[in-house]
């Protein structure tokens, strides 16, 4: 039955159909040839809409589409010109910076992509930025926002792994910092070798002191988020519900941009991303359920620790599958789909599952800026208004980066263990 199920995904993913669907589809090819009960396969599609975990993701991405589509958006670019604007190719550097400080709010990284690319990219092409260089950085300084809280795929990864949402979102936080430090120097260095302009903000400490004045509010928000959670006040579910009231209070009484057509275009966005992240979660769900019923995530942590003598060669060879998989699924899917299967095998070789859930993501971000999926590479390509060839060739320091910041994760446990 499973065989049936993989290979109707599989193929319904090589003629373009969207995951959540090819999920759908290859679950009723094993319906229809297995002769599966439908009843049963309906309530376990409807099972996991009821989490209440669930309900954090509408509500954190709400909150960050209310914070960005305002001023702060402005101050944020502005308070990272201030901090980093004197480096060689210093418009570069604002994008990775904005993406760390933006990561705190949406946890998207495609948000990210869109936004800080929408305001930044056009600036560096009028400053002489390549074209091609100006997306690569784009698109891959905005995975960085997957590993800052509040990170939405990390929230997925520990609903499905029954893994700490709160030290998950702790965990991430040094890697985030990490793989944003390595992006700084590659831009930095291409920048150097280009040549490229500085590009400071006008108005040097007095510019500075009424930024932060001006954008403390909305920089709080993560803050917020990570005191909440790490002193127990509140659930993740609680606090994004809390973090959208608090998005409410600083748009209307502080910043004076909320509108009804801010907060309806806030809703839709919403409604939107979560109805397509549900999908897959309901899909998913079954996938899981059938393959948990013939036992393949027990098998296949049996096979693997059989073949392979030593745990490094393991974490190796999950690397390696997730890589592959991160560059033709997206990542909520690959994180669904994956992780129930790999917590099985990590458990096996005694591999932390929150380790996991940090290698699992970093590694699936990659494919965020890899073809054929690809979604921050083709958004940011389109920004530029460039072929994805050039972009692909800008990328090659930044895929060194992020193998290696991948690397440290997989391998050195105190980066991701508290």
């Amino acid at each position: 039955m499973s065989i049936t199920m993989i290979w109707g995904f599989f193929l319904l993913l090589a003629l373009a159909v969207p995951v959540g669907y090819a999920m759908l589809g290859g679950v009723g090819a094993a319906l229809f040839f297995e002769g599966k009960s439908l009843a049963v396969i309906m309530q376990r599609l409807y099972t996991p809409t009821q989490s209440f975990p669930m309900l954090a993701i509408p509500f954190f991405i709400m909150a960050g589409s209310l914070m960005m589509s305002g001023k702060f958006g402005v101050y944020l670019v502005n308070i990272a010109r201030l901090l980093v604007g004197n480096f060689k190719g210093g418009l570069g550097q604002v994008s990775i910076i904005g993406s760390v400080m933006f990561g705190g709010v949406s946890g998207s990284a495609v948000a990210d992509a869109t936004a800080l690319g929408t305001a930044l990219i056009p600036v560096q092409l009028r400053e002489g930025y390549p074209k091609g260089f100006a997306a690569a950085i784009n698109s891959a300084s905005s995975t960085v926002s997957v590993l800052i809280p509040p990170s939405i795929p990390l929230i997925l990864y520990g609903l499905v792994s029954n893994v700490s949402i709160i030290d998950l979102f702790i965990a991430g936080i040094l890697p985030g910092l990490l793989l944003g430090f390595g992006m700084f120097i590659a831009v930095w260095l291409v920048a150097r070798a280009r040549n490229l302009p500085r590009a400071p903000l006008e108005g040097g400490f007095k510019a500075f002191k009424h930024q932060i004045i001006v954008a403390m509010p909305a920089l709080l928000m993560p803050v917020f988020v990570i005191g909440t959670l790490r002193f127990g006040i509140a659930t993740p579910t609680e606090v994004s519900v809390m973090a959208v009231a608090y998005a409410l209070i600083v748009s209307a009484l502080i910043y004076h941009d909320l509108s009804w057509k801010t907060l309806w275009s806030s809703t839709t966005q919403t409604a939107m991303m979560t109805g397509a992240v549900m999908l897959i979660i309901m899909a998913s769900s079954v996938m899981q359920w059938l393959l948990t019923a013939e036992r393949v995530p027990q098998n296949l942590a049996l096979w693997v620790t059989a073949y392979f003598s030593e745990p490094w060669m393991i974490i190796l060879a999950m690397n390696v599958v997730m890589l592959i998989v991160g560059a033709f699924l997206d990542l909520p899917a690959a994180v669904l789909l994956l992780g129930p299967l790999f917590v099985v095998i990590g458990g096996a070789i005694g591999l932390d599952p929150v380790q996991l859930g940090l290698m699992m993501v970093v590694n699936l971000s990659i494919g965020l800026y890899t073809p054929p999926v690809g979604t921050t590479l083709f958004i940011s390509a389109a920004i530029a208004r460039t072929g994805i060839g050039s972009v692909i060739r800008s990328l090659m320091p930044f895929y060194l980066v992020a193998l290696a910041v991948l690397m440290l994760i997989s391998y050195v446990p105190a980066l991701t263990i508290y």
